[in-house]
């Protein structure tokens, strides 16, 4: 017989996985068509004039970042949607009285994030296919990478949910704030191109480590250290889930 907390968890699971593929056609399909212009523009008419970066064509090189940047989109929106929603319904409020730990809800709300972010990367991935050769350095290397950004950027987003109190609310981080990360996070580029000084500017951004280690996964190059990569990651995983909790906990932005 299935412990009471596994079934809430399979039940938060269920909720947020229909709730991204029942409107696949907005979740799952825009996506694809972004990369598919990324990779027509970027990849074939100006990585024709820019010719190698590190050793591969600028098609190969810039895939990884493609593929991580709708990685990182997707599954910081589909949390902060979701969530911001349930608290806009006033679902959450009958979530936060059941005999249901926090943990798992943030646990439920989170892995629907990262099933979305999944699923998205998996279509860009069979796009890439279409305009480069993809050879895979390190298989865990990628999986592992894929799945901790996907949890960083998740519980980013449930935490902007938790504080936004209207929806103009969830879409300021993401502009503001994700998308300049991402484009300076050596999605385009190699930041060893750029001057010293600004190369440890870049290092102050989390993006570029993410970016870089599923970099390696592909291709077996990195500006920065793997470990250091996984370590960034750890540690947003570890702060990012203490606040979350805390937040739920305390019942901020959650109880009027």
């Amino acid at each position: 017989m299935s412990h009471p907390y596994w079934i809430a968890f399979k039940a938060l699971v269920r909720k947020e996985i229909t709730r991204f593929s029942r409107i696949w056609v907005q979740t799952l399909v825009p996506p694809a068509i972004t990369m598919t212009l990324y990779f027509l523009i970027f990849g074939n008419l100006i990585g024709s004039r820019i010719g190698q970066m590190g050793g591969f064509s600028y098609m190969e090189f810039i895939m990884p970042g493609l593929i991580m940047m709708s990685v990182i989109t997707n599954s910081y929106a589909n949390v902060a949607s979701s969530f911001f929603s349930a608290k806009f319904q006033r679902n959450i409020e009958e979530l936060l009285v059941a005999p249901v730990p926090n943990v798992l809800i943030i646990l439920g709300y989170v892995a629907g994030g990262v099933a979305r972010g999944l699923c998205v990367g998996a279509i860009v991935t069979a796009v890439a296919l279409f305009f480069v050769d993809i050879q895979i350095h390190s298989l865990p290397v990628l999986l592992v990478t894929l799945l901790m950004t996907s949890v960083v950027f998740a519980l980013g987003g449930l935490i902007n949910a938790v504080f936004a109190k209207t929806f103009d609310d969830i879409s300021i981080i993401p502009t503001f704030v994700l998308t300049p990360l991402t484009y300076l996070g050596g999605v385009f580029y190699s930041i060893s191109l750029l001057p010293p000084l600004w190369q440890g500017v870049s290092q102050l951004n989390p993006v570029v480590y993410t970016i870089n280690a599923f970099r390696y996964g592909f291709l077996g190059v990195s500006d920065v250290s793997l470990w250091a990569s996984l370590g960034v990651l750890t540690a947003f995983i570890t702060v990012l889930f203490a606040v979350a909790y805390r937040l739920i906990d305390k019942g901020i932005g959650l109880r009027s």
